[in-house]
């Protein structure tokens, strides 16, 4: 078997020493490199499949010993990682003390701006540029950023304000979508060669130049042709928001014609001006099951390679999630109230709302990655008299945590948010939703639920639609089977916890998906001789200070366990409550205010003894 050329590849200096003749066949070898990590450990599949040659061009083209790359978002950066002297790291990619799932600039001195949210990357390099410019030494800005992410508020504005700060950036936008550009044809090709060509660039200067030099008539006839180019291109080549912005437009180009796409960038290097690089590429290229369904291999557990069935903790079936879930509750009460709509900002199968999508097109709104708009225009429809349901990340939502209270709750609009990953996620500090409680909590006319298990989800979703003000519910990236259920569930009343389990010893209130968890913990303190009531607070706020108060007035030791930091969490909300309690003997456990690492759930657990055998041998120390 012939020795791979990847594994000779160790920086980026070997990228650019290799034959162009052997590039395609790297890029073979890259592909499978990525299908053999994700299908073991998953991660992001589809988008990194498809900028495969764009990055080898990149790295062929530019210095990274002067020139800088910020991409956007970190997610597509793991060609990038394996080129970049990570291709052993990233065989532990987003396992425990592995490899980050994003650019991280603790990991490399290559990853220059590291970023899990998209938006980020226009802005850093106009900084990154800025910077340069000011400081030195000389060196090109490049940012990559993905068709979706361009219409980011963020990358609009660091758009509008390029030619303010710098006359010297490269923006490569990666096409995957078809969203800017038609498809690529003769005359995409043709403009594709001409404009970039150097020669190209140099008669067009010297002819401006030679007719601004014609006596009266040439400042005239030079903005003649100014403006007859600009019609044309207007017509002809999708870049001209681009060129009325400042910047010069190039393409579109073929994402995998890595010969083509060196050329250019080589090119555009010597050039000095704002440029745009319109790339297109195939999300999922060389991978017929991503490059078919990009959505659901976007972000993907572990797989079976030959028919892309999840395996293991990830197999196709492992009961029904929270996302899940919501996506049916939604479903069922939105098709028989048609002023029930669903809003998403660009993650429709993330967050579970792929069958509102494809049924109920008229009450289904994807816009895009775009947090703060999808609050404000939920907040529009309320006003209006419809009953909007967004459904958003946690983290992501942190972009809108002013609009929801501005916005929303200042009016007392009927809004429900649906945070899904509220709580540690594999993809780490970027992506773990354990911050926004501590934020929720000083909003308000805002109530916050969170539900045990999928049952309580559908129940909280009915009557967060029947409020009268904005409900948000925060959920975690779980399985949301049913609670064990040693006798019946109490009915979902506002405001008011529920007791899954009577004790005397002790009372575990475990939020949200960690009321199992308590479950588990009080079984474990009874072969210990500990009988410990467990309660599912259900709502943080309006929290249920009566059966709390009633415990603690009644000397029986309080546990709080959440998945969320400690600061600002469930677990200070019950200290302050109860500050001043005689003899208050409270125990309180999540995660520390510190940048909590990527890594499986219960590896993360383990680390910080959030794991049920921590938790019970630090609840038994506590009460002995």
């Amino acid at each position: 078997m012939p020795e791979r050329i990847l594994d000779n590849i160790h920086g980026p200096a070997d990228v650019q020493g290799l034959d162009p003749d052997e590039l395609p066949r790297l890029a073979a070898e890259i592909r499978q490199e990525l299908l053999d990590i994700l299908s073991r450990q998953g991660g992001h599949l589809a988008s990194n499949l498809g900028i495969v040659e764009l990055t080898l061009a990149l790295l062929r083209a530019f210095d990274l010993d002067t020139d800088r790359i910020v991409w956007d978002t970190g997610h597509s950066g793991y060609v990038y990682k394996l080129l970049t002297g990570r291709r052993l790291l990233m065989q532990s990619l987003r396992q425990d003390d592995g490899c980050c799932g994003f650019l991280n600039r603790d990991e490399s001195p290559y990853d220059v701006f590291g970023a899990g949210h998209a938006g980020t990357a226009v802005s850093a390099a106009l900084g990154l540029a800025a910077a340069r410019d000011r400081l030195g030494p000389e060196g090109r800005i490049v940012a990559v950023v993905g068709d979706g992410a361009l219409g980011c508020g963020t990358s609009l504005e660091g758009l509008n304000n390029v030619i303010e700060i710098t006359n010297d950036l490269v923006l490569v936008v990666n096409d995957n979508r078809m969203s800017i550009a038609p498809n690529v044809g003769a005359l995409s090709r043709y403009l594709s060669r001409v404009i970039p060509d150097e020669r190209y660039n140099h008669f067009r200067k010297a002819v401006s130049d030679g007719i601004s030099r014609i006596p009266r008539f040439g400042p005239g006839l030079r903005r003649l042709v100014r403006r007859i180019e600009e019609a044309a291109k207007s017509v002809l080549v999708p870049g001209i928001l681009f060129e009325e912005l400042g910047l010069r437009y190039i393409g579109p180009l073929d994402g995998h014609d890595v010969v083509r796409l060196t050329e250019t960038f080589q090119a555009v290097r010597r050039m000095r001006e704002p440029v745009v690089v319109h790339v297109l590429t195939e999300k999922g290229h060389g991978y017929a099951r991503a490059a078919q369904a990009p959505e659901v291999y976007h972000g993907t557990g572990s797989f079976d390679l030959a028919s892309g069935i999840a395996v293991g903790n990830d197999r196709t079936d492992p009961g029904e999630s929270f996302s899940d879930a919501l996506g049916d509750a939604l479903y069922n009460l939105a098709r028989n109230d048609p002023t029930i709509v669903a809003v998403t900002a660009g993650m429709c199968h993330g967050t579970g709302l792929k069958l509102c999508r494809e049924k109920l097109r008229k009450q289904f709104f994807d816009v895009g990655i775009a947090e703060e708009h999808a609050v404000i225009f939920a907040a529009g429809m309320a006003a209006g008299g419809l009953r909007p349901v967004v459904a958003i990340y946690a983290s992501f939502m942190h972009r809108a945590m002013d609009y929801v209270f501005h916005d929303v709750c200042l009016q007392r609009l009927p809004v429900v948010f649906c945070l899904d990953r509220a709580g540690i996620v594999p993809d780490g500090p970027t992506h773990h939703g354990i911050h926004d409680i501590g934020f929720w909590r000083a909003v308000p006319n805002l109530a916050v639920l969170q539900p045990a298990d999928g049952a309580e989800l559908r129940r909280m979703l009915r009557q967060a639609l029947d409020h009268r003000g904005p409900v948000l519910i925060r959920y975690p990236k779980a399985d949301a089977e049913d609670l064990p259920r040693r006798f019946p569930r109490a009915e979902l009343e506002w405001g008011r916890a529920e007791v899954l389990r009577e004790g005397k010893d002790a009372a575990l209130w475990g939020v949200g998906r960690d009321a199992r968890t308590a479950l588990d913990i009080a079984a474990a303190l009874a072969g210990q001789g500990v009988e410990a009531t467990v309660v599912n607070p259900r709502f943080v706020i309006p929290l249920d200070r009566e059966l709390l108060h009633r415990q603690a007035e009644a000397g029986m030791p309080l546990v709080t366990i959440e998945n969320h930091c400690l600061e600002g969490g469930f677990g200070a909300l019950v200290r302050e409550e109860l500050a001043g309690t005689d003899h208050l003997r409270l125990l309180c456990r999540g995660w520390p205010r510190e940048v909590v690492p990527w890594g499986t759930e219960a590896g993360i657990r383990r680390k910080y003894r959030m794991d049920p055998e921590a938790l019970t041998a630090d609840i038994l120390a506590a009460l002995r």
